[in-house]
Parts: structure tokens; C-alpha cells; sequence
């Protein structure tokens, strides 16, 4: 019995290259490549914190994917009254309203680094998953008094080994941002209370160059600027090496904010005085 052949390195280059990127769907690595999960399974978390809560906002929702799970898993009597989502990049606007719209979840477009467009204290509940940069002060802002900022974030030289393969030795101080014991003295410097912190480094294998290059082109912050052509003598050694030697093996990291916002308006961060 004939087999196809394996793919060439042109036809990984070229699928890795054309497979859509909107979202935060990472269905299509199955078989291609593996990512171990933190312990405390995070979305399966946030539904038991939605089932408890009145109003949530989910911050830089991406595709909408996670808040999607997690609110599914309670049904729809458990449900909050009210659950609104942000997000910066506009492809993924159009991916998480499709997909949160039947829920009766509207998505607000709003740039990652810009204020909450939101009223003081209007939810007992902010989640998120992956932002970009956690801004403590509209977190706690839009946090009333008592509530809840429950959130996994990406931890410090989080697949730097797959980075580093393409950029070169990065700065230690590179290497240091997002350190989670930063984040919770930022919080701290927010009023807020951090109840509880977890971290993990997870395991990561890449099976081959053509998920690779998807994961770049979708995670674009981790190779700025990354395109094919740029760094195709780079590929190409690097689909030599995982031919020879097995999957290319990286780890990611990941820490869970558990964070509170002080119920005495006289707990509450007071402006300077003069």
C-alpha cells in the first residue's frame, strides 16, 4: 500500500502561510503541535466565577472563544444579567461579536491601551485572558467595591526558545517583563488586593515548520515583523533540525491572578496630599 508523501518544506511554508489567524481558535495545531495546559483550568474557573457574578466584563476577549466556553458551561439560567467584552484588534472585533452576539454579549471595539470606555464601579467581575498589558488602575476603576478581577496572564520569556531561534539573545530585561511578581505590586500600587497568585512554565512542541510559522503569524509579538520570506533560511534549518531530531520544544508561561477590589470606599487608593 502507497503512502503520500510527507510534505515538502515549501507546502509546510505555504499552509503555515495561508491558514486564516483570526481569533484565538487554536484547533487547527491539533496534530501539528502540542501545548500543555496550567493546572487550574482556567476557563472552566471563569464559569464558576460568571455563575456567581451580576456584571462582567470580559477585557481583550480576542475571538471571544474563551468567554464563549465559559459561559456555556453554566447554561443560560445561570447566566449574569449583564456581560460585556473589549478588544483592540478589529478582525477579532468581527470574530467575537459573531460568536458572542447570540449569547446577547456585546463586543466593544476599544485599543488594548486605551481607558475602560466604562462608568466607575459598574461590574462586580473583570476577566481576561492573555491581555497584552493589564492596566491595573481602569481595572480598578471599573471595579465596584468588593469585586473581582479573576484573570490568566502570559508570564515572563514566555516560548523564548522559539524567540530567541529567530531574534537572537534578548536583553535580560526583555526576559523579565510580565514577571508576575511585578503585575501584583502594580496592582497593589492600584488599591486592589491580590488574593491569590499561581505560576507554571508549560511545556510546548512544535511537530513541524508549517505550524510554526502559523503560531508567528498569529501570535505577532513574539517575532515582530515575522514574514516568510524574512526568515525562510532560518525556517529551513529549523525544518532540518525537527526532521532529524524530533519536535522543536519550547515552554510558555503562565501565572492566575485571583485579585479583589477593597470594599470600604475608605480601603480605596486616596489621592496624594498636598
Amino acid at each position: 500500500m502507497s503512502h503520500p508523501h510527507p510534505p515538502t518544506f515549501d507546502e509546510l511554508l505555504a499552509e503555515g502561510a495561508s491558514v486564516p489567524t483570526d481569533g484565538w481558535d487554536f484547533s487547527w495545531f491539533e496534530g501539528r503541535a502540542t501545548e500543555a495546559r496550567p493546572s487550574w483550568g482556567y476557563a472552566l474557573s471563569m464559569a464558576g466565577r460568571l455563575a456567581e457574578a451580576h456584571a462582567v466584563l470580559d477585557v481583550q476577549t480576542g475571538g471571544g472563544e474563551v468567554l464563549d466556553f465559559a459561559l456555556r458551561q453554566g447554561g443560560s439560567d445561570r447566566r449574569p444579567p449583564l456581560v460585556v467584552a473589549t478588544e483592540g484588534w478589529a478582525p477579532n472585533v468581527v470574530t467575537a461579536t459573531r460568536l458572542l452576539g447570540p449569547l446577547g454579549v456585546p463586543v466593544v471595539a476599544a485599543p488594548d491601551d486605551a481607558p475602560l470606555p466604562f462608568a466607575d464601579g459598574a461590574f462586580d467581575l473583570v476577566v481576561s485572558r492573555h491581555p497584552v498589558v493589564p492596566h491595573w488602575d481602569e481595572i480598578a476603576r471599573v471595579l465596584a467595591p468588593g469585586g473581582t478581577y479573576f484573570a490568566q496572564h502570559v508570564g515572563p520569556a514566555s516560548v523564548f526558545e522559539l524567540v530567541e531561534y529567530f531574534l537572537g539573545p534578548l536583553p535580560e530585561e526583555t526576559r523579565r517583563q510580565r514577571d508576575p511578581e511585578r503585575e501584583r505590586a502594580d496592582a497593589e500600587a492600584a488599591g486592589l488586593e491580590v488574593v491569590g497568585l499561581r505560576a507554571e512554565r508549560l511545556r510546548m512542541e512544535f511537530h513541524d515548520v508549517g505550524a510554526v510559522v502559523h503560531f508567528l503569524r498569529k501570535v505577532v509579538w513574539m517575532v515582530p515583523g515575522f514574514t516568510v520570506e524574512a526568515y525562510r533560511d532560518r525556517l529551513r534549518e529549523l525544518h532540518e533540525r525537527i526532521e532529524a531530531d524530533g519536535p522543536f520544544v519550547a515552554h510558555s508561561a503562565r501565572h492566575l491572578f485571583d485579585v479583589r477590589k477593597p470594599a470600604g470606599d475608605s480601603d480605596i487608593r486616596k489621592p496624594e496630599a498636598y
